[in-house]
């Protein structure tokens, strides 16, 4: 699986004939990218590898991202985007709880896990692998985390009193935590475990 379906191929890409669109140029990196980082890690993704890939030149690379981290970030958002969209049924509790599963079952069972706690790694000697963690991933998925809490809100389902952030930090962060220090397993049964505990505490009902 890839952002086109084809990761595990790692066959690099022809050039047709004439100037391919920005646009199109740039997709084919993103989806290189994120094969070589999922078929086998960071090391993996160098910007000599992923232009050979796509296809493009390692001029272009250079002048779309400061790092190999900060691409490496990118093409992990690209992948996992679909994954992680946050649904809206107007059940908080349901929706808190397909949504967590889905990123626990991203985590474990499509090979995402062990390719975000290396980004995370990576990241802490990486400013510019950091900056475009938050920027393309983390920051993303929190604000669409606090939007749906923020009309779960609005339509009564939630105390005022209660912090979303801190709602957020008790879900994604506690997931974090069992990628991160694996002591204990990361499974569905925690995620739904993980939503009742929140809405014991900020429900309404």
């Amino acid at each position: 699986m890839s952002i086109n379906g084809s990761l595990g191929e790692n066959q690099p890409q022809r050039r047709g004939r004439g100037r391919r669109p920005a646009a199109e140029v740039r997709r084919g990196i993103v989806d290189a990218a994120a094969s070589l980082l999922f078929e086998h890690g960071m090391i993996a993704v160098t910007f000599d590898r992923v232009a050979a890939l796509a296809g493009s030149s390692r001029t272009t690379l250079y002048k779309w991202w400061p790092s190999v981290g900060a691409l490496a970030a990118e093409a992990y958002f690209a992948y996992v985007e679909h994954s992680l969209e946050f649904p809206d049924t107007g059940d908080i509790e349901a929706d808190l709880r397909t949504q967590l599963r889905a990123f626990v079952r991203l985590m474990t069972e499509e090979g995402a896990g062990s390719v975000i706690t290396e980004l995370i790694g990576a990241a802490q000697n990486d400013p510019a692998l950091r900056k475009a963690l938050s920027a393309t991933y983390s920051r993303p998925r929190r604000d669409l985390a606090l939007a749906a809490l923020r009309r779960a809100r609005a339509r009564g389902q939630l105390r005022d009193d209660f912090s979303l952030d801190i709602i957020v930090d008790q879900l994604w962060g506690a997931c974090y935590h069992r990628l991160l220090i694996p002591d204990e397993p990361l499974t569905l049964g925690f995620a739904d475990e993980l939503v009742r505990n929140a809405l014991r505490g900020a429900g309404t009902s």
